[in-house]
C-alpha cells in the first residue's frame, strides 16, 4: 500500500471498530432496557461481531480484492477491540 492507501485503511479499521463499539452498546444497553441482563447481551455481542467481521473480511478479499494477508491483519482490532470490551462487559463487569 502507498502513503494514501495506507491512511485510508486504517481509517476504515477505526469506522469498523467504532461501529463494533456502537453494536456492543446496542446490545447491552438493548438487552437491559427488556429487563435481562446486560452481560448476557455482550456476550451474545460476541458470536454476532464473529460473524460480521469474518462477513467484512470476506467482502475486503473476494470483491475489494485486498490480500487474505492483509484482511487476517485488519480482522485482529477490528474484532479484537470490541470483542475484549464485551468479554469484560459480559465475564467481568456484569
Amino acid at each position: 500500500m502507498v502513503g494514501g492507501e495506507t491512511g485510508a485503511f486504517m481509517q476504515h479499521i477505526a469506522q469498523i471498530v467504532a461501529g463494533g463499539l456502537i453494536g456492543l452498546a446496542a446490545f447491552y444497553f438493548g438487552y437491559r432496557m427488556f429487563g435481562r441482563s446486560g452481560a448476557a447481551g455482550a456476550a451474545l455481542f460476541i458470536w454476532v461481531w464473529l460473524v460480521a467481521s469474518l462477513l467484512n473480511g470476506a467482502v475486503g478479499v473476494f470483491w475489494a480484492r485486498i490480500p487474505v494477508l492483509t484482511e487476517v491483519a485488519a480482522l485482529i482490532p477490528i474484532y479484537g477491540i470490541p470483542a475484549a470490551v464485551a468479554w469484560y462487559l459480559a465475564y467481568r463487569h456484569g
